[in-house]
């Protein structure tokens, strides 16, 4: 989930009560409604859109959704309901009538829909990143709360729109893809109260995890193999916290037939060695540029290095893309997580 740098405004505070009555309003007037989530969904974006959805659908409201090429849900998030909501972004039009984006800090994260977000007649912005840069007519963006899906729910319950099965999934599914399956530092209290009511709505833990991080094609065991076996770890980098990185072209997929979409968990494995801070894949994409995922375990700002490189993220999970060469793109972010490292 890759985002621009930080705004300091938007930083500071959640929505108020005028926003949040401005949108229900908007919604209950309008007589078609566009979703959007950033290009590449998560499970956060595209299961939050999805869960919204249903709920407009369920007011009977007219609605779409969509996302940026490469128009492809990913292979993890296939199980989510509400795919049928989903139209090729060709189909959004030119400017609706309102937009609702879920997940995605600036318009450029919307890929060919930030057009018709740009010039939709109102635009509701559901988002939890710090590095929202505040756009929209209708920003609904609380950087505290764990996930957007915290956000959605909001949204869906001040629209008066039961939970039901099929939109706490989506929500479920948000929640425990931003929260790495409540274990990361965003897990709070109200997170778990949450979870709960989703639970209650019939979501079955076991199912979304076991989609979400326990499957994957044979095909995968092997080009993970490779990736740890091709892994680096440099004890003095980062102001000597250590840093572990591998990379995974587009030949090691090719050769077993994996998917870009499905070398997610990769970086899971790195981040596991004791030794090291920083944990870094270079994924090759389908059009040989490198996407560069990093992770840290809390000591080291890996957004603001990748905010700098082009990409962005949260502090300690961010990722930037660059069609430099991994060494390359391995220097460059080392130098600037040592720098801010020395800075301190």
């Amino acid at each position: 989930m890759v985002m621009p740098a930080v705004n300091e405004r938007t930083r500071a505070a959640a929505p108020d009560e005028a926003l949040w009555k401005r949108a229900v309003q908007l919604v209950g007037e309008a007589e078609e409604i566009w979703l959007a989530c950033h290009v590449s969904p998560d499970g956060d974006a595209l299961g939050s859109m999805l869960a919204f959805g249903q709920a407009l659908r369920a007011l009977g409201k007219r609605c779409g959704a969509s996302f940026g090429e490469p128009f492809t849900v990913p292979y993890t998030l296939r199980f989510l309901p509400g795919q049928e909501l989903l139209a090729e972004p060709g189909r959004v039009p030119d400017a609706p009538e309102l937009m609702i984006t879920f997940d995605a800090a600036s318009l450029d994260r919307l890929g060919s829909l930030a057009g018709p977000a740009g010039r939709a007649a109102e635009l509701i912005v559901v988002d939890h990143h710090a590095s929202n840069a505040g756009f929209g007519t209708v920003p609904l963006v609380d950087p505290s709360a764990a996930a957007t899906a915290v956000l959605a729910e909001e949204l869906i319950d001040r629209l008066g729109v039961p939970l039901t099965r099929d939109i706490a999934l989506g929500l479920y599914a948000g929640l425990a893809s931003d929260t790495g399956s409540f274990k990361y530092g965003s897990t709070t209290p109200e997170v778990h109260d949450m979870a709960g009511r989703l639970l209650a709505a019939g979501v079955r833990p076991d199912a979304v995890g076991r989609e979400l991080w326990d499957r994957a094609p044979f095909g995968y065991l092997r080009v993970l193999g490779g990736a740890l076996d091709r892994a680096r770890f440099e004890p003095d980098a980062v102001g000597g916290l250590g840093m572990v990185w591998t990379t995974i072209s587009r030949a090691d997929r090719a050769a077993e037939d994996v998917r870009f979409d499905q070398l997610e968990g990769v970086i899971d494995q790195l981040r596991r060695t004791d030794e090291a801070e920083v944990a870094v894949v270079c994924k090759e994409t389908d059009d040989g540029r490198w996407y560069v995922s990093t992770r840290s375990k809390g000591r080291v700002d890996v957004g603001r290095a990748c905010v700098e490189l082009g990409g962005g993220g949260h502090r300690l999970a961010a990722a930037y893309t660059c069609d430099c060469a991994p060494a390359t793109a391995i220097e460059r972010l080392r130098a600037l997580l040592t720098a801010r490292r020395d800075a301190k």
